[in-house]
């Protein structure tokens, strides 16, 4: 038999932690500057003192610039930039101070054991508080002698199961932190617990008229039905994510550059690879198609249920489901930076944001556990030398210890911001930060831009019955060879159609200005009416709603294509809306002043800001912030980034770009413009109900702690009375939830004064 020496075993140790450094960094996704963020399962993390233990931890660590936790999900993102090949020990430093941790899998989601735990801890603590009640009512009534001793002999046997198998769900989180020099919530609900169950048995043992079996049980079958519904609650936000991750294939079919196939993982393709996409498959990364004919459910991207066509040069997002033909597909992206990944990073973020109510809570939590004990043992020290009765003092500090628990506090903001944004997403809204709840529903002037927020961003050819079909013909054979809106346009109106076919010998396109090609002899261009004609013309000023194109041969005009720019589906509504709500809108465009003049007109908006740079957005941004507002920004484009990024809140629609969703604070899936007020009415009631979660658990502690330090209250009502607390917020909570939404116009009441609307500019 031979054995290690303690030189072997420390090396072991040294390998097996290498080892692990080496895991994080492979996990860990590139960010850029040197910066990686590591995303890690935190499965003990159950309370608001949880997360800020967590965080703290991480973010002590050498390199590490932030620190995230998702409650909900039990995840960590931490982002870290280390010089050379370090690597901060994330799981280790979880480790010292009592959590277990591991590398977060995607797409390994585990059956949830946490559930049916509390269910059976549940429901053996309320089997045994049911009982003794009954025995307990006896006693009450009259029962006195050997019968009432018998009676609490008998609560004895009955709570002794409680004590043990409910209980642990307390003490083994208690004594973690305790362990680790920490304090929790759990810390004073176990010693309450534990001091309630002692003197009880001493209360029996020397046949005292009371005994406090049925505080103690009645204590843990309230505490775990609270801790249930709010595992319960965050498992519905956890279940959101998790059906967008399942929407993710696992693998795809690559083809090589000899034209092999292969399977590969999804997490292994890289941009600019081929995929093969079969009927029935989803799309496993964001990409462009390169061959083939289709349709799409993408109702993940636009919340419509009607299918969208594929053909070559269609722009296809991670998730979405290719319905009829097969489809080559052109990588643009790693399964980590798709679509679907960013909408699954928002949905995870949701609810973890250091909002600021959240951030009250927090410290109310942190500093609970040293002034309740402390309350407590000056209790139980007043009492003994007031009355020189130890038991009595014993009891009086048990109530004190029991009813003092700040469960309602610690759930007041989670529980609330969980359902706003599974609410939100029900509704096609994500939401990246819990904190952007609060902020949006202070908002009190909206900013949108035009192209893609208010308008769809689609052209649409409005003139198509006056264009001659060979005129048509021509002008969807040179449109063919560019992917500008007014070209897709043309070639939708042309697929419609039954017309000749024209091809051209060559074909090119002029940026800035149109498409040219050869035939026959002759040049055709179509495009900007002074380059297609050689001549100024009027078209050239465009219409006020949109753009025009002409068609010329030779310099010869042969037809004139005007596009409108499509106002997304309730923009004039929610516009109306707003403004009965007393919240201001204004656009600020890019585009030229009439087109902006004629939106603004359809859809009643007073204040038009047109042909600006993003500087100059962000400068009417920062202008309203210096007159108090609060801005929220809504727009899409790579020119409004910087305007999001400096708004009090902003909002996005999916088809923006990538910069702009990024820099977003909500993303809206849907085409319709609502969501800008369906946002606005949850996160002002949410705002509402976190306010009244305050509200009932600082009444509670207000009215009960003075109570309990009186010695008016039994430790059994102690129990029923903070436990009734936590069970009253959360069901405050999930009236977000359950009741239907009211119109837009009540839901969002005013903040400001009608009065204080932004005026024409003169």
């Amino acid at each position: 038999m031979s054995c290690c020496s303690p030189a072997d075993a420390r090396l072991e140790i040294e390998t097996l932690a290498s080892v692990a450094l080496d895991e994080i960094r492979l996990a860990s996704r590139d960010l850029g500057d040197g910066t990686r963020q590591t995303d890690l399962c935190v499965p003990t993390m159950h309370c608001g003192a949880c997360m800020a233990a967590v965080e703290k931890a991480l973010s002590s660590l050498d390199g590490v610039i932030s620190a995230r936790v998702n409650l909900s999900m039990k995840r960590a993102a931490v982002r870290w930039r280390t010089a050379g090949d370090a690597v901060p020990d994330l799981i280790g430093a979880l480790e010292r101070i009592g959590y277990r941790a591991h590398l977060f899998a995607p797409g390994a989601d585990a059956r949830d054991v946490e559930l049916p735990r509390l269910v059976r801890a549940m429901a053996v603590a309320g089997f045994c508080s049911m009982n003794i009640m009954m025995l307990s009512v006896s006693v009450w009534f009259g029962a006195d002698g050997q019968t009432r001793q018998a009676f609490h002999m008998v609560s004895a046997a009955l709570a002794l199961p409680a004590i043990l198998y409910s209980g642990r769900i307390f003490y083994l989180s208690a004594w973690a932190a305790l362990r680790h020099r920490r304090t929790n919530m759990d810390v004073p609900i176990s010693i309450g617990v534990a001091l309630a169950f002692g003197l009880s048995l001493y209360d029996t043992a020397h046949n005292a008229p009371h005994a406090y079996f049925d505080a103690a049980t009645t204590l843990l079958f309230f505490l775990l039905i609270g801790r249930t519904l709010d595992h319960m609650m965050r498992e519905k936000a956890r279940s959101a994510v998790s059906g967008l991750a399942r929407l993710s294939p696992l693998g795809a079919t690559l083809i090589d550059a000899d034209g092999t196939r292969r399977y590969v993982p999804t997490m292994a393709v890289e941009p600019a690879a081929l995929l093969l996409i079969a009927p029935g498959d989803r799309i496993p990364v964001d990409g462009i198609v390169v061959t083939g004919n289709s349709e799409l459910d993408a109702s993940l991207v636009s919340g419509e249920s009607v299918p969208v066509p594929a053909a070559p040069g269609t722009a296809v997002q991670a998730g979405l489901m290719n319905l009829s033909g097969p489809l080559t597909v052109r990588a643009t992206a790693r399964a980590e930076d798709s679509f679907l990944a960013q909408m699954l990073r928002m949905m995870e973020a949701a609810e973890g944001g250091r909002a600021r109510y959240r951030r009250i809570a927090d410290r109310a939590s942190a500093l609970y556990a040293p002034a309740v004990h402390t309350i407590a043992l000056l209790s139980l020290l007043g009492w003994l030398y007031a009355t020189g009765d130890w038991h009595l003092s014993i009891s009086i500090a048990i109530s004190v210890l029991i009813i003092t628990c700040p469960c309602a506090l610690g759930l007041a903001v989670p529980i609330v911001q969980v359902v706003a944004a599974g609410r939100l997403f029900e509704r096609g809204i994500m939401v990246k930060d819990g904190s952007a709840l609060e902020r949006l529903a202070e908002a009190d002037a909206v900013l949108f831009d035009k192209t893609g927020t208010l308008t769809l961003g689609n052209l649409r050819l409005t003139n198509v019955d006056v264009i001659p079909l060979s005129a048509l013909a021509i002008g969807a054979a040179l449109a063919a060879g560019s992917r500008h809106p007014a070209a897709r346009a043309i070639i939708a109106q042309a697929a419609v159609r039954s017309m000749p076919t024209f091809s051209f010998d060559n074909l090119q396109e002029i940026p800035g200005l149109g498409l040219e090609g050869s035939a026959k002899g002759s040049r055709y261009r179509l495009g900007r009416a002074g380059w297609a004609l050689g001549r100024e013309s009027e078209d050239e000023k465009g219409s006020a709603m949109g753009t025009v194109s002409v068609l010329a041969r030779d310099g010869q005009g042969l037809a004139t294509f005007l596009f409108e720019d499509q106002i997304r589906p309730d923009a004039a509504q929610t516009v109306r809306d707003l403004m009965r709500a007393g919240i201001a809108s204004e656009i600020l465009s890019g585009d030229r002043i009439a087109v902006a003049n004629a939106i603004a007109k359809r859809l009643g908006i007073d204040r038009v800001s047109a042909e600006l740079l993003p500087f100059d957005k962000v400068a009417r941004v920062a202008e309203l912030a210096r007159l108090g507002r609060k801005v929220m920004m809504v727009g899409d484009g790579l020119n409004d980034a910087p305007a999001l990024v400096a708004a009090h809140v902003s909002m996005a629609p999916a088809t923006a770009a990538d910069v702009g969703r990024n820099a977003a604070d909500f993303v809206f899936l849907k085409e319709s413009l609502s969501a800008v007020t369906d946002a606005l009415g949850v996160s002002r009631r949410a705002g509402s109900l976190i306010r009244q979660n305050f509200a009932l658990a600082i009444a509670y502690n207000a009215i009960a702690v003075p109570i309990a330090i009186a010695g008016s209250v039994t430790p059994f009502f102690a129990a029923l009375a903070m436990s009734l607390s936590s069970i009253l917020v959360i069901a405050n909570a999930t009236r977000l939830r359950i009741a239907d939404a009211p119109a837009p116009g009540p839901e969002l009441p005013s903040l400001i004064r009608p009065s204080v609307q932004f005026g024409s500019r003169p």
